[in-house]
């Protein structure tokens, strides 16, 4: 019998357990060094941008930073960010560095705000947003070969997440890194289910910070296998969402659901994946290996998805 070969996406999706750690030891020794002026401060007003993969980590870390009463943090997508609001700093991440959108929104901040504290997360040292912005972390370790992100993303946010612990205590009931990492291990190890694999349609909830991890791990499964995914605030699932529930579809929660929640979604008949007590990002590791798994099962190669590219670089406009 033979043994198929992993995919790339599949390899660097093991990675991430090791990635966090070392973005925790990363985040400490920036919060106690050089870079402890470009990282958000408690009580600043912070925007967080990104396109894609990135825009749901700056969701995340925007909801999270807020729980923690660090500041006031609202996310957008770098093609809508508004520009003309006044924010303490901005921070934007971006996998390739070399994505239009985000390029001509620190272009456009150099203009309109200039000097103002701009921080840039990136995985590649030598793409062009190291000149775009003057504080820069590189988090060359967790860069990909794949199209479909996976690592960089968590990482991304693990480097954030750590930051802000360092800064102050993270909000009840938010795990630490470590433990995050543990939970990712054994996100890794459990197989997955057969019929969760094989299901028409998925729906992923989530809670809080919880909520912009639930919208990349639908969107892991429509890049990567061409799947039909949803993806919801948990309490308002119950204001439409649930009429898409059936027999033959998943609901998918990454962290706990709301109290009745539960009883719902499987009076409706639909297969419901818990939180299992996992670290939300660890839910996230698995939906990811849920993407690979479906991708496999429809004869699709996740490693080269239907009508993406790595990065998003739009053709330059006329003058």
């Amino acid at each position: 019998m033979s043994v198929t070969e992993p995919t790339v996406t599949e390899r660097e999706t093991a990675t991430q357990p090791d990635c966090w750690r070392r973005a925790e030891r990363d985040a400490r020794t920036a919060y106690a060094g050089g870079l402890a002026d470009a990282l958000p401060r408690p009580g600043e007003r912070v925007a967080v941008t990104g396109c894609g993969t990135s825009w749901f980590v700056a969701q995340s870390y925007a909801a999270l930073r807020e729980a923690a009463g660090q500041g006031e943090t609202d996310a957008f997508a770098a093609s809508a960010f508004p520009v003309a609001r006044g924010y303490d700093r901005v921070v934007a991440v971006t996998r390739s560095g070399t994505t239009t959108e985000v390029l001509d929104l620190l272009a456009e901040l150099r203009v309109r705000r200039p000097g103002a504290p701009v921080l840039v997360l990136t995985a590649d040292p030598a793409s062009p947003v190291l000149r775009a912005a003057r504080h820069v972390v590189v988090l060359d370790y967790a860069d990909e070969r794949s199209v479909v992100q996976t690592r960089f993303a968590t990482t991304a946010l693990a480097f954030l997440r750590a930051a802000l612990a360092a800064a102050g205590p993270l909000p009840l009931g938010v795990r630490s890194l470590a433990e995050a990492a543990a939970d990712a291990e054994s996100a890794l190890a459990r197989p997955l289910d057969a019929a969760v694999v094989a299901a028409e349609q998925w729906t992923f909830l989530g809670q809080g910070w919880g909520h912009g991890l639930a919208l990349e791990a639908a969107l892991k499964l429509r890049e990567a296998a061409g799947a039909w995914t949803e993806a919801y605030p948990a309490m308002e699932y119950r204001h439409g969402p649930i009429a898409v529930a059936a027999p033959g579809r998943v609901v998918w929660s990454l962290g706990e659901l709301p109290p009745g929640l539960v009883d719902e979604v499987r009076r409706t008949g639909a297969l419901l994946v818990p939180g299992d007590g996992l670290d939300p990002m660890a839910g996230l590791v698995r939906a990811q290996r849920l993407a690979v798994a479906v991708a496999a099962a429809r004869g699709l190669d996740p490693d080269r998805p239907r009508h993406l590219t790595r990065s998003v670089v739009l053709p330059q406009r006329s003058a």
